[in-house]
């Protein structure tokens, strides 16, 4: 088998058929991560003995000629900040390097139920903070089309897993674009959906107020899958929404004939890299030729969504991360002499760079004196950029853009330069402050690495948004391209 070329749907169809059995997939998974993840590093922990005996237990299943749940047998890996029972989750911060969570998060719980198992749990920026993977405490991924590249970030080990063939779909979560910045840059699907579509419960909170899951898959049937067992209302999360639950599969096969869909100038003033520049235009242009209709729209107060996104990210981070003391649970620090001292040092110890930054940022932006002029300021204009994209989005069905001005970038390449590294998010931000759905889907290549295509839609409107990307998928042979390890 290939598993880099297995989706859901084929590799359940194998399963079902009896061309190979669940014991062979999953044997030939960890001997592929056990072959490359050397050099790709997608994984922190594995579940290899737990992911057997339940593969064992699907074999008896379909021996038995019972069906198969909607996921059943399928492998796939999770991201490290999202909580699993009985398994390490670090959040790749040496601070909880040793942490065993005594619950599931509501999306993995959904995940068994469904059948999945459960292979690993995958690298990523340490609390989610960063845009290359290059921030965890353990060391970065690397990117499966060029090993000297960053897979993106924050969730790059799920991208880099998926991408190398180490499961069939993965785990992630998107603040700023880490989600859909690493789908874009290892030519997979990786959507953002509306904030309170997906349950939060579980999550190692970054920040509250624009954090939710992120799915990693392979096509377009796939991510509609996922994103029907795993949404809906949870009363874990009081943040979910009441919103009636879509079959987002069966919205698949519309037509894109007289479907809207708005290019904001913002978005493409700025060409830093004029040959991912191009794989975009002719994205858009087959679009046009599939029957979309294009209109030019402005969003002119998006400029100032990274500015404001990098003014309440570190300031709720600042807030999320004070639970993390030495007391309750994580690392404490054995060098301590009082209670004061147990604080500063558990934190200095064990928290990164970037950590200690955002903290900084977010405690100052919150201080007295400057509450007004930062935090009460941004979150104005966020509202205003929520509207804006609320008013174009009633006048076309979608807005397109690209997912980064340019290719993954190299390891190390803005490690000293932090306010670069900031704006990676440039396109991704406008989703995560308006709360609408965004999904970056694969484009074509530039320097012989993936370009990705964003795709948002309205809230709650995801499946104009899968429908339009398997459209494109259909016409076009990009999913169908995988790197060579």
């Amino acid at each position: 088998m290939d598993i880099q070329k297995l989706t859901i749907k084929s590799a359940k169809r194998a399963l079902e058929s009896k061309e190979f059995s669940c014991v062979d997939l999953v044997s030939a998974v960890f001997e592929r991560i056990r072959e490359h993840d050397g050099n790709v590093k997608a994984f922190l922990t594995l579940c290899e003995s737990e992911a057997m005996r339940e593969a064992e237990q699907v074999d008896a299943k379909i021996s038995r000629n019972e069906s198969l749940r909607v996921l059943e047998g399928i492998p796939i890996a999770v991201k490290d900040v999202i909580a699993t029972k009985g398994v390490r989750t670090t959040a790749a911060s040496k601070i909880l390097e040793q942490y065993i969570p005594p619950y599931d998060a509501t999306i993995v719980r959904k995940l068994k139920d469904a059948g999945a198992i459960i292979i690993g749990k995958t690298n990523c920026d340490e609390f989610a903070h960063g845009a290359s993977t290059e921030n965890s405490a353990f060391g970065p991924s690397h990117n499966p089309w060029d090993l000297s590249r960053s897979p993106g970030g924050s969730s790059g080990g799920s991208a880099a897993a998926l991408s190398a063939g180490f499961c069939i779909a993965a785990l992630g979560t998107d603040t700023g674009g880490s989600t859909r910045q690493p789908g874009g840059w290892c030519n997979l699907y990786g959507l953002r959906p509306t904030y309170g579509r997906i349950s939060r419960y579980g999550l190692i909170s970054m920040t509250s107020s624009t954090d939710t899951p992120g799915i990693f898959a392979k096509t377009a049937e796939d991510t509609a899958l996922l994103l029907s067992v795993l949404a809906g209302q949870d009363k874990m999360d009081a943040t979910t929404l009441p919103a009636k639950m879509d079959d987002y599969a069966s919205h698949l096969e519309r037509s894109l004939k007289g479907i809207k869909i708005g290019l904001p100038k913002e978005f493409f003033e700025h060409t830093e890299d004029p040959e991912s520049a191009e794989v975009i235009s002719q994205a858009i242009a087959k679009l046009e030729e599939l029957g979309a209709q294009i209109k030019h729209v402005s969003l002119p107060h998006t400029k100032y969504g990274v500015s404001v996104y990098y003014i309440i990210t570190p300031s709720e981070v600042s807030s999320n991360l004070g639970r993390f003391d030495g007391i309750r649970y994580g690392h404490r620090s054995q060098d301590a002499s009082n209670l004061f001292e147990t604080y500063t040092k558990t934190r200095g110890q064990n928290f990164g760079s970037e950590s200690k930054r955002r903290i900084m940022l977010g405690t100052y932006a919150l201080s007295s004196g400057y509450y007004d002029a930062y935090y009460k300021k941004a979150q104005k204009v966020r509202t205003v950029i929520t509207k804006e994209v609320e008013k174009v989005l009633n006048d076309v069905d979608l807005l397109i853009t690209p997912v980064s001005p340019h290719v993954a970038i190299k390891l190390g390449e803005k490690n000293d330069d932090p306010l670069a590294m900031y704006l990676e998010d440039i396109y991704m931000s406008t989703a995560a402050l308006s709360g609408v759905p965004g999904l970056s889907i694969p484009a074509g290549f530039a320097h012989n690495m993936p370009v990705g295509l964003q795709i948002m839609g309205k809230q709650l409107d995801e499946a104009s948004v899968l429908s339009v990307a398997h459209q494109y998928e259909k016409a076009t042979d990009w999913t169908e391209k995988f790197p060579l390890l």
